[in-house]
């Protein structure tokens, strides 16, 4: 017996309980407590009516870098970790959304270069944006987007180099991303991206 049939069973015995109460006794409280227990028992057996379906964890994308031999692959890649475990959607859209909290990221990858994309998504306090438009000391506006290479999110390298060639292809530009840029697990890493070195903080004025 499955356990969605045996709590079935567990509630009509309930509500079997509840009738009995009300057609047998008399007294007021045993009478209350039947009708309590029809509701409920009514109530779980309508509430396990309905069909049941698992929550379960999105499924993480498995980077196999043999499978990857274009950049074109690395943007498919890309495109299904924008989505899932990147969770980039969750804040950004692709095309005008009333509901991104978070700017619009179509033709992002004709806009910026990849040097600059990359810093922004493993160092999103490099530039801190600072707004003279009051007296006093400027007021500071630090970037809400998160560190991706860091928990909880957490991309590898090659994740996000992924998700640049998916920036770079949604919006019409030749990706600039090669698949000889990916580290192989247990091998000396490839050259780094020019930007993904520290750097000091630069503060965008705003007068």
């Amino acid at each position: 017996m499955s356990e969605v049939a045996m709590l079935q069973l567990i509630g009509l015995l309930v509500v079997c309980t509840g009738i009995s109460i009300l057609l047998f006794i008399r007294a007021q409280f045993a009478r209350v407590i039947g009708f309590v227990a029809i509701v409920l028992g009514l109530f779980s057996l309508v509430a396990l009516a309905v069909p049941q379906m698992a929550s379960l964890p999105p499924a993480e994308e498995k980077f196999d870098i043999a499978t990857v031999k274009t950049p074109t692959d690395m943007a498919a890649i890309g495109q299904k970790i924008f989505f899932s475990k990147g969770q980039c959607a969750l804040c950004h859209s692709i095309g005008p959304s009333e509901s991104a909290r978070c700017p619009d990221l179509k033709g992002i990858g004709a806009k910026l270069s990849r040097e600059f994309i990359f810093e922004s998504l493993t160092q999103p306090q490099a530039y801190i944006y600072l707004d003279y438009r009051h007296e006093g000391p400027p007021k500071e506006y630090p970037a809400r987007m998160p560190y991706i290479n860091k928990n909880p999110i957490g991309l590898s390298k090659n994740e996000i180099l992924s998700v640049i060639a998916f920036l770079q292809q949604m919006s019409g530009e030749p990706i600039s991303v090669s698949p000889s840029e990916l580290e192989v697990p247990g091998q000396s890493p490839a050259a780094p991206v020019k930007a993904a070195v520290e750097v000091p903080v630069t503060v965008a004025h705003a007068r």
